[in-house]
């Protein structure tokens, strides 16, 4: 069985609105970011700290993890915690419930050679419950019709169906550095019928390349967004508008290019990176050239220079009071809240267009206090 299933669970959002996209992203190396050991790294020091909490034999992975600190540390009891927290709710109707850690889910009955890693899964009669960590800080991800989530369920469902009377199914995402934990229910027959009639049909469509191109949110980490046609195609539907005839557009055109413009703007920045790299290797785009960007001047020897300065008679060295974020790192959350709660206030953020399904609140602007008036 391969390390890295063709249609993996956590490519799953991509493959799914977008078939075909599963074969040619096989045909790229997966390469590994910081990010993605990150990622690894917390993962590991996650099941360690769970695994001592629920009493098993464990090794402590601290010393071999290259992005440990603080902030993980503190994610990783965090994480520890909500899982204990969740066995003693469901130990409330079931005694003795079942809980595994770093589980392998297959759900090829759906999926050809489909299979993933379910980070904490928790079985009991009646409910069944899937929980995914989540260590980035960039994009907020929500458990709610989270296909991931689904298909580990789904492969869940496979291992503990005929021995657990599973009527819920129970999804969370686990997110602690964007304060996100995010939960999903839906019945067994919900999740099967979506198994059955949606995530089924377009799998069998994605495993041989078959299927309809389609460009959207989708695309932001598939690996062949920046030469995709169909993905320019999509963004390029903008260049219908003259924006010099007439001389102002109308809110309606307005309303469109704003329904369009972040993967606008997303697929022009990969065209530039993708540009970039290809020049760098030798490509030639008439009109343009590659030059050094802006340097920054930096010290050859920090030791050194502290040393020379301190001889001067000057101090090379400020004292600054840490941010709240590093600070929240540096006591842990709890004693964070302890000590500096009061002290803490949260400034209005700067208005943000976004579209209308954000969760966040609508502000009052100028106009809507009139009207409420």
């Amino acid at each position: 069985m391969p390390k890295h299933a063709l249609l993996s669970a956590s490519s799953s959002h991509r493959w799914i609105n977008c078939p075909p996209s599963a074969r040619l992203c096989a045909e790229h190396d997966n390469k590994s970011s910081s990010y993605a050991q990150q990622g690894t790294d917390a993962h590991s020091l996650c099941q360690y700290k769970l695994e001592k909490a629920l009493g098993i034999s464990t090794q402590d992975p601290t010393k071999n993890l290259e992005y440990y600190d603080m902030e993980m540390e503190n994610c990783a009891d965090e994480y520890a915690s909500f899982i204990l927290e969740q066995i003693e709710e469901v130990k409330h109707h079931c005694s003795d419930p079942l809980v595994l850690i770093e589980q392998r889910l297959d759900f090829s009955k759906y999926v050809e050679e489909g299979f993933g890693t379910g980070d904490c899964v928790i079985v009991a009669d009646g409910i069944l419950q899937a929980i995914d960590y989540k260590h980035g800080l960039g994009i907020l991800v929500s458990a709610e019709k989270n296909s991931q989530m689904m298909c580990y369920a789904l492969g869940a469902l496979e291992l503990f169906d005929g021995i657990y009377d599973v009527a819920i199914v129970k999804m969370t995402v686990f997110q602690p550095r964007k304060g996100n934990i995010s939960t999903y229910t839906l019945s067994r027959e919900e999740l099967l019928k979506w198994g059955n009639e949606v995530l089924s049909p377009i799998a069998k469509l994605a495993y041989v390349g078959e299927g309809e191109f389609k460009a959207g949110g989708h695309c932001q980490f598939c690996k062949i967004k920046s030469t995709c046609r169909k993905r320019a195609e999509y963004n390029l539907e903008l260049a219908k508008y003259d924006f010099e005839m007439p001389d102002t557009l109308d809110s309606t055109e307005i309303e469109v290019i704003l329904s369009k413009a972040d993967n606008l703007v997303a697929w022009v920045n990969d065209i530039k990176e993708y540009a970039l790299r290809e020049a760098l290797s030798g490509t030639k785009y008439d009109g343009f050239k590659i030059v050094e960007g802006r340097s920054t001047r930096k010290y050859t020897d920090e030791q050194a220079v502290a040393e020379a300065v301190n001889l001067a008679g000057c101090n090379p060295y400020e004292q600054k009071l840490l941010g709240v974020t590093a600070m929240t790192s540096t006591l842990g959350k709890k004693k964070f809240e302890e000590i500096l709660g009061n002290l803490i206030y949260k400034a209005p953020g700067k208005p943000t267009l976004v579209r209308e399904g954000d969760k966040r609140p609508a502000m009052n602007t100028a106009q809507n206090d009139f009207i409420e008036e």
